[in-house]
């Protein structure tokens, strides 16, 4: 319906809004393109591989990015920005790799993607859990602006929980499955150190070793200082992912990551070196995906309605070819 459009539309720029207030952020613009090789772009999980463009007046290989968190990093550093300022980009991106498309997935991605400078002392766990509250007040606010009606619906603040606890609560269950009761029962969570190595032997999810610290330890007895936020959708009957974010690595937690992962080929990289020595910040950041924070906020069941719909010669149809994933 054109009402979704025009609400979605309203929906970003409000957003954009409570985001920058909360996090003393400053709007730039995003790239849709980094250079091949260049350590910027994001590798997500590991196994996507990148739309590739040759830019002919420069004879150079370019790839379309799959998120900005690299890129933000060295943005921080080209804006000089200082201890608790940031930067927050509207990023477009194709995964054209994603396995399944669904009613929260397509290759299409667009993204509050976000980056604030912070001390070293202040890569903690209470940290991370301040700033995913600021998030979650600023999303908590938006929902109640544009969906009054249905305000019982939220949760008043997020329970925080880490893929360990969460394993062991549910040891029978998939990770997805894992998230869906917890977050059922909580309304909003925050699921901590995904990507680190499980009791099992297992990780709740994969997470490229060069952005998230997902293996640093921390005071309590689990290790891992980023993860995801979900909170519960009713028109899905399901969980749904609106971030993933953390405290990004330092160098002894890129260089321990990359060692985990058998990648250490990647450190020779400029951005990577850039970081080891030490001409990047210190810094936490995410992306927030727009699309599915407008099909929550709008109760939709499907995120086609927030985007361009498929036209085929001129005709309605009743899916969407690009449309966006957090």
């Amino acid at each position: 319906m054109l009402k979704h459009q025009q609400q979605t539309a309203q929906l970003k720029q409000r957003f954009t809004e409570l985001l920058c207030e909360k996090l003393n952020l400053t709007e730039v613009q995003a790239p849709l393109m980094v250079r091949k090789n260049s350590g910027l772009q994001d590798n997500l999980s590991g196994y996507e591989k990148a739309v590739s463009v040759f830019v002919r007046a420069q004879q150079q290989e370019y790839e379309i990015v799959h998120s900005l968190a690299k890129w933000k990093r060295s943005a921080l550093a080209h804006y000089e920005c200082s201890v608790g300022e940031g930067i927050v980009a509207q990023m477009r991106a194709i995964r054209a790799d994603e396995e399944q498309l669904s009613e929260r997935h397509s290759v299409l991605v667009e993204q509050w993607d976000w980056e604030q400078v912070i001390l070293p002392s202040d890569r903690t766990l209470e940290t991370l859990k301040a700033t995913v509250a600021k998030i979650y007040s600023g999303l908590r606010q938006l929902y109640m602006e544009f969906n009054p009606e249905h305000q019982t619906h939220l949760a008043e603040e997020v329970v925080f929980i880490h893929s360990e606890q969460l394993r062991q609560m549910y040891p029978q269950l998939t990770p997805k499955q894992r998230e869906a009761e917890f977050t059922k029962l909580h309304k909003a969570v925050f699921i901590i150190g995904i990507g680190g190595e499980l009791a099992d032997g297992t990780v709740h999810d994969n997470r490229a070793p060069d952005y998230d610290d997902w293996s640093t330890a921390t005071e309590t007895e689990y290790a891992g200082l980023n993860g995801d936020l979900l909170v519960w959708h009713s028109a899905i009957n399901d969980a749904l992912e609106l971030s993933s974010m953390g405290v990004r690595v330092d160098a002894a937690a890129l260089q321990h990551q990359v060692y985990v992962r058998s990648c250490e080929s990647i450190l020779q990289q400029a951005w990577h070196q850039q970081l080891l020595q030490s001409e990047l910040p210190e810094c936490i950041g995410g992306g927030i995906g727009q699309s599915r924070v407008a099909m929550w906020v709008l109760n939709l069941a499907h995120i086609k309605s927030t985007q361009a719909p498929e036209i085929l010669s001129g005709k309605k149809t009743d899916s969407a070819s690009l449309v966006s994933v957090a």
